[in-house]
């Protein structure tokens, strides 16, 4: 996607220090990340320092990434990072949905809110994993414009008043059980592996990985 797509939609203290056509892309995580790369990270670092499985796990593949581009220069941003402002460094759900990788649905996507003066949070779907996913991190090749790019749109995979009404209470308010993530069909979800993992205070985490 472009930079400019993203600068676009967001107030001028959110954006992207990039000429608009820069080039760049959105990391997800899928459900199989879990056993596909997780464990085997953490079964090949084991006796070395691991702070956070997950975000070294997502740093060490995306430092691969930028080993295979070697006379390009490479920019990489992970979701967890913030500015000494702190703000987020960027704006992951946003990021994803003017990349077209999933659809950011918040309150201003419902006509008829009956939140009143709640305060409600948008949360993004994707069309095959519903909410069973994570945006990790952006890759930025600053020296790369992409002039003729055309913008994605998003799938817009819950489309109903009713539904989206349903995501974001589930979302906002019963976040905990994760129903939110099946508001749509989905084609694959975590493991009960990995759930129980995600649900477990992170100083427990350990254990569960066979790091303790």
């Amino acid at each position: 996607w472009k930079v400019g797509w993203y600068n676009a939609v967001l107030q001028p203290a959110f954006h992207l220090p990039y000429p608009d056509d820069t080039l760049a892309f959105v990391v997800l995580s899928t459900p199989s990340m879990f056993d596909k790369a997780l464990k085997h990270f953490v079964k090949k670092e084991r006796l070395k320092m691991i702070r956070d499985p997950v975000d070294q796990c997502v740093s060490y593949h995306l430092s691969r990434v930028k080993e295979k581009f070697p006379d390009q220069r490479v920019e990489v941003m992970f979701d967890y990072e913030i500015l000494p402002s702190r703000k987020p460094k960027f704006l992951a759900q946003t990021a994803a949905h003017v990349a077209g990788a999933a659809y950011y649905y918040q309150r201003k996507d419902v006509k008829r809110d009956p939140w009143g003066k709640k305060k409600i949070y948008g949360v993004c779907i994707h069309p095959k994993y519903g909410g069973w996913f994570a945006i990790r991190g952006l890759l930025l090749f600053p020296d790369i414009q992409v002039l003729c790019l055309e913008q994605p749109a998003p799938v817009d995979c819950v489309s109903t008043e009713e539904k989206r009404i349903e995501l974001l209470e589930q979302f906002n308010f019963h976040w905990q059980d994760g129903r939110y993530r099946d508001i749509i069909e989905v084609k694959e979800r975590y493991s009960e592996e990995q759930r129980a993992y995600f649900a477990t205070p992170p100083a427990e985490r350990f254990r569960l990985l066979g790091l303790t």
